[in-house]
Order: C-alpha cells, then structure tokens, then sequence
C-alpha cells in the first residue's frame, strides 16, 4: 500500500526535527516534500511564505517587544523594579518569592516574553534569593521560571500576537483578556510560596519602613510608567497594538539611555545583535507554519477534524477540557509556537463551530502554551534556570511540583468561567 503525500510529509517532519534541524526548517521541508510528491507548484510555499508575512503587519509587533525586553534587562529598569517590590512585599514570610512574583507581574507589563523575564529578573532575583543561604537554588529557580509564565498572559504578549495571526481575532482584546487570568496566577504563586515559607521556614526580611516606599516607587517610575502608556495608548485608540509595541521599544530605549543613563553605544548593539538573533528563530519558525499551514489546508485537516469531533457530539466546556489535556500534554514535548502556529489552527473551527468566543479560546491556549514552558521533560524555562543556577534538572522540577499545580487551578477556573476573561474586553466594548 503506498503513503500517501501528507503521511510521507508528515514522516519527513519527524524525522527532519528528530535529526536536530530547527523546528521551522523541518516543516519548510516536509512541505516542499508534499508539494512535490502531491504535482503541485513548488513556488506555492514560498508564495505562502512571502504572502503571509507581508500581510501580517501585526507581526512587526514581535521583534519590537523582544527588542523592548533586552533593552529593559541590559538597562537598570529591571534593578530598580526589583527594589520597590522588595519595599512592596519583602516584609513577608517567603518575602522574596513575593518579591520575585510580584517583580514579573510588573515586568509583564512591558516585555511579552517568558524567557526575557525569567533572563532579566532571574539573575538578580535568583542571587537575592540564594544569598547567604536563606532559599535553596533548586527554590529560588523553580519559583523564578514558574513566575516568568505570567509574563505572556499580562499583556503584552508575543504569543498572543501569534494567537491573532491565526485565529484573525482582535489583539487588542485579547490582550485585555490575559489581565484577570494574570493576576490569577500571581495570586496563586504568592498563596503557594506563602505556603511553602511557613512550612520549611523561610526567613522574613528585615522590614523595610513605609516611607520607603514613596522614594522606591519615584526611583521606578519610569519603568512603571510604560504598562501605563502601553495600555492606554492601545485602549484609548491613540495606537495598534503594533504601534504599541514600537512605543515600548523607544520608550525602553530613552529610560535607559537617557534617564538612567545605564546604556552604552556598545550594549546597545548587542542588545540589536541579540533581538535580531531572537527575532530570527520566531520568524523562521513563522514561515515554516504559513508553508505547512498550507499543505494543512490543501488537505482539509481542520475541516476533518471538526468533522470528526462532531460525531463524539461534546459539549463546549468538554471541548475545551479536551483542549486543555491535549495542550498540556504537548506542552511536554513541544515548543509553544510551534503549538500555536500548527496545532491550534486546526483546533480553531471545531471552537468556532461550537459557539466558543476565540478571545476566551485564545486566553485559554495562551496559559496551555505557557504552563508547558515548565512542564518536563522539555519545558524550556526549566532549562534557562538549570542553566543559569547549575543545578540539577530534577531538583527543580520537583520545587515545580506546586506552581504546576497551582497554575493547573487557574487554567480550570478560567475554562470553566469564562467571564474570569471576558470581562475586561467587554467593559471596553468587546461584544463577542
């Protein structure tokens, strides 16, 4: 019996991933594979490619928010928000797992990235922390990469950005969307290490008095002001979320540059040399998915898949249950935009044909991908703190355990109610 051209793609992807050949090459690949064994134009996928970055100016969006995240990690801004959450929440049992919480809940506010708050924060954060032995490494790193998750889901969000692209929904309520869940999770990770102190005793700092906080605060007002001008500007009709993040950019640049004066002419290259770099794996990984995207398409895959979702007849709180176990599994084992820029796709009909609004449906994917950053055995942030602490992958992931855990209720709560993120787009006018 003879494969047909979408199995033999399909064998070729594997294979091409499984011999270590980027993600985004591999599907480039397989697709030029498919178009060849299928008599059909070689030129298409580069035709997809090309067309498909061209007429997605919502993807100038994401090497500009990466460009805002280093610029803001090589700058102070991140030292300075450190010290006013240290006067913000330090005085509490577990005071510096508050801190390092709290510090990416901020942080959040400006970058979009996971990895870029768990780089920026994480070396301060994790050497505050680890500091005359007051938490062990394995802690602060496991609390370090599990709070960095927050980062995509306050907006702004690169995934999010990438969320739009393929599901043509409005970035700007999505963004708004991710506010609640967010919080949620902050929350969550603040009641858990609240938890955790009391048990194994962690120390409490020394507290630092209230009328710190006003000089602490002034001292970070710069950098706290760019959440502000984010979402006001996006909100209030003066700018596109692509604006937005351009905004960011040269917002991030002038407090480093000018008003902290903590950026040279030689740090600002590097800093252009390593968001081109990041920039660079997004959007080959990007163009790969518009090309296999394609041969999905020519196949009728998501049409199928609805199709044969219908015959289990599932409700949409069912669905969305079968979203989540299936997401959290491939979270283990894939990188979350490759998750959403070829599964989810041919998840979004079936979502679409059951009546579920795509901005809860986006949210909802978003903190999948993100929860799957710390999951083994390939969750990439478990690999940045192992990497950056040397400590054994095994220690961590078993300090992870509980922050898993805790963020596996928020995603259940959020699924489960969805006015947990519809609310916000709808105050603003959302209507879907």
């Amino acid at each position: 019996m003879t494969a047909s051209p979408f199995t033999l793609c399909i064998v070729a992807l594997i294979a091409l991933a499984s011999l270590g050949l980027p993600i985004g090459l591999s599907m480039i690949g397989a697709s030029i594979l498919y178009l060849s064994l299928a008599n059909l134009d070689l030129g298409t996928a580069a035709e997809q490619i090309l067309n498909g970055l061209y007429h997605s100016y919502v993807l100038l969006a994401v090497p500009l928010f990466i460009l805002a995240a280093d610029l803001m990690n090589t700058g102070s801004l991140t030292d300075r928000l450190l010290k006013f959450c240290l006067v913000l929440v330090g005085r509490f049992r577990g005071g510096l797992g508050h801190v390092n919480v709290v510090s990416n809940v901020i942080f959040a506010g400006m970058s979009g990235s996971a990895i870029a708050d768990a780089v920026g924060i994480g070396r301060v954060i994790i050497s505050m922390m680890t500091r005359e032995g007051k938490y062990p490494v394995s802690y602060a790193a496991a609390i370090t990469a599990s709070a960095a998750i927050i980062g995509p889901i306050i907006p702004p969000s690169i995934p999010m950005v990438v969320y739009a692209l393929v599901a043509d929904t409005s970035i700007g309520y999505l963004f708004l969307g991710g506010v609640v869940p967010g919080l949620m999770l902050g929350v969550a990770f603040m009641v858990m290490n609240t938890i955790l102190a009391r048990r194994r005793d962690y120390p409490v700092e020394t507290s630092i008095p209230l009328r710190e906080i006003p000089p602490a605060a002034w001292n970070a007002l710069p950098a706290l002001l760019l959440p502000v001008i984010l979402l006001f500007g996006i909100y209030g009709g003066v700018m596109t979320p692509t604006e937005g993040a351009a905004a960011a950019a040269a917002y991030a640049l002038l407090a480093a540059a000018l008003i902290y004066r903590a950026l040279s002419l030689r740090q600002l290259y590097g800093v252009l040399l390593s968001s081109a770099r990041a920039t660079a794996g997004v959007g080959m990984l990007i163009a790969g998915a518009l090309a296999f995207n394609y041969v999905v398409t020519v196949e009728n895959i998501p049409a199928s898949v609805a199709h044969f979702m219908a015959t289990f007849h599932l409700s949409p709180v069912a669905f969305l249950l079968l979203v989540n176990a299936i997401l959290l599994v491939l979270g283990c084992l894939l990188e979350g935009t490759t998750i959403l820029l070829v599964i989810v796709p041919i998840m979004i009909p079936t979502a679409r044909a059951l009546g579920i609004d795509m901005v809860h449906f986006g949210v909802v994917v978003v903190i999948n991908v993100m929860i799957g950053l710390v999951t083994p055995p390939f969750g990439l942030l478990l690999f940045i703190v192992a990497n950056m602490t040397k400590q054994p992958l095994a220690a961590i992931v078993r300090e992870c355990v509980p922050f898993i855990v805790a963020a596996i209720v928020v995603l259940a709560i959020v699924t489960f109610v969805p006015e947990t993120i519809l609310w916000l787009p709808r105050v603003f006018g959302y209507k879907g």
